[in-house]
């Protein structure tokens, strides 16, 4: 689970756009006395005044879907279907779910949103040397992160669960669309890369519905079409390790996915030791390499979703040199241990903070 992306500053932009409504009702009285500039005015705000969201509870996650326009209350019902669709098609839980079927049968043949997140997800783990691994399931349920019967596993547990977690050993075929494992007890889980697909899709229901401007906020994983409707960019705050009454930043941005991951989002204390449920694929074990936050910044939600755990698994000055290799599709946000920020030249002049930041350049 990607946990709270504050959208709390941009949320107020909206609000107060809305509130121009009686002002723009008042000055239309009066028609023959307002100028060109004035009427562009009252349009925009009539616009923003029509605006539709909904809050609903799906992937183990409260979510709100918002859409501003003509067509915003059809957007948004078509989000939410498309929402509890994806739910129900990939949910580990659910046991009628596509995914959970294969994962109870060794394989089976495949839809094509599942095809498209198996495509995905077996590239990432190619370009990012196995840190993204959707075979990683069996060792998540042995730590008790997929049920909350939370646990520590013996090293004599994990090493024997390694050898089913290496989505190397996926069979997947193309020409049939099916899945299959090498391996008897191999199961797969999208939930690194699932939210961030599913907003993404919802910008593909808000575009074909003539929306121009709205966001999604999927349990924290923030993405937003176009700008706000007086055509400034949103304000997206990034949630504070520590406290999640706080934030670490204030990014302002348009057409972009905004998606982070940390330890603090899902963990257990045993023995006075914390256990958070980003699990290196390498190791078995929790990642701890240095970075507490990671957040991505994409066009594309499904990469921005996946890489902001590849990347917290990386560690910081692995996470950089891949970022300097695939600059062209993402920006970075990289919180460390010692409380800095390492942020990616691209947005560095979009992003405020109160923490110690420095900008991570592109090498000639």
């Amino acid at each position: 689970m990607k946990k709270r992306l504050w959208i709390a500053l941009c949320m107020i932009g909206c609000i107060c756009i809305s509130g121009c409504k009686n002002h723009s009702d008042d000055a239309s009285q009066n028609e023959s006395q307002i100028s060109e500039t004035t009427s562009n005015q009252k349009n925009s705000s009539e616009e923003s005044s029509n605006e539709a969201s909904r809050e609903l509870f799906a992937m183990d996650t409260y979510m709100t879907v918002t859409a501003y326009g003509g067509n915003a209350q059809e957007a948004v019902d078509q989000a939410a279907v498309e929402i509890e669709r994806l739910d129900a098609l990939l949910s580990t839980g659910q046991s009628d779910s596509e995914v959970a079927q294969i994962n109870e049968n060794g394989g089976g043949n495949i839809s094509e949103d599942v095809e498209y997140l198996l495509t995905r997800s077996l590239e990432l783990y190619q370009d990012t040397k196995g840190k993204f691994d959707i075979a990683i399931y069996p060792v998540m349920k042995a730590w008790g992160f997929t049920d909350e019967n939370y646990r520590v596993p013996s090293d004599e547990e994990i090493g024997e669960l390694l050898k089913l977690t290496d989505a190397s050993r996926i069979q997947y075929d193309v020409d049939e669309h099916s899945v299959g494992f090498q391996m008897e007890g191999m199961q797969i889980d999208f939930g690194g890369i699932a939210k961030g697909y599913t907003s993404s899709r919802v910008m593909d229901i808000y575009r074909e519905c003539g929306i121009e401007s709205g966001l999604v906020n999927l349990g924290g994983n923030v993405q937003v079409l176009g700008t706000k409707t007086d055509g400034s960019q949103w304000r997206i705050a990034i949630q504070s390790p520590e406290d999640e009454n706080e934030y670490l930043g204030v990014l302002s941005t348009e057409d972009r996915a905004v998606i982070t991951s940390g330890g603090y989002e899902r963990y257990f204390e045993q023995d006075d030791t914390t256990y958070h449920h980003i699990i290196n694929p390498t190791t078995g074990r929790p990642a701890d390499n240095g970075l507490v936050s990671v957040t991505i910044v994409s066009a594309d939600g499904t990469l921005a979703d996946g890489l902001s755990t590849s990347l917290f698994i990386m560690g910081k000055d692995e996470a950089i040199e891949y970022w300097r290799a695939h600059s062209s599709e993402f920006d970075i946000i990289l919180m460390d241990t010692d409380e800095v920020l390492w942020v990616s030249e691209g947005i560095a002049g979009s992003f405020e903070s109160d923490y110690e930041v420095k900008i991570v350049e592109k090498q000639n």
